[in-house]
């Protein structure tokens, strides 16, 4: 199948009608019907103003970013999008085109065949 990792890049305080935006930001697509997404907190990193943010100092404690990824088709993509576009918050994201499908689609999860 061919479609989009969709990467949306919020700070970790970020907020949306009271909640943390990326958690908001997973409800939101999983009332869409995307079929799945995760949320991972960067360690450290820096943007666009050269600053390095990193995990161990207490004092920029909510200055992070959380990655919010979906694989998703080129509609879910849009409608994510246009979603974040109506809060008008200000969120970085990168659209990159993937191919995706499951391997072994009919094995069992354990992986011993258990």
């Amino acid at each position: 199948m061919h479609g989009s990792l969709l990467r949306f890049y919020v700070h970790e305080n970020q907020r949306c009608h009271g909640r943390l935006f990326w958690e908001w930001l997973l409800e939101q697509a999983n009332q869409l019907g995307i079929r799945g997404g995760s949320a991972f907190r960067a360690m450290a990193g820096f943007g666009r103003r050269h600053q390095l943010h990193e995990d161990h100092f207490f004092e920029l404690a909510g200055t992070l970013t959380v990655e919010v990824e979906f694989i998703v088709n080129d509609d879910e993509a849009q409608q994510l999008i246009d979603l974040v576009q109506n809060e008008k918050a200000r969120v970085f994201y990168a659209q990159v085109p993937a191919r995706f499908g499951v391997i072994n689609a009919d094995a069992k999860d354990a992986p011993d065949g258990s």
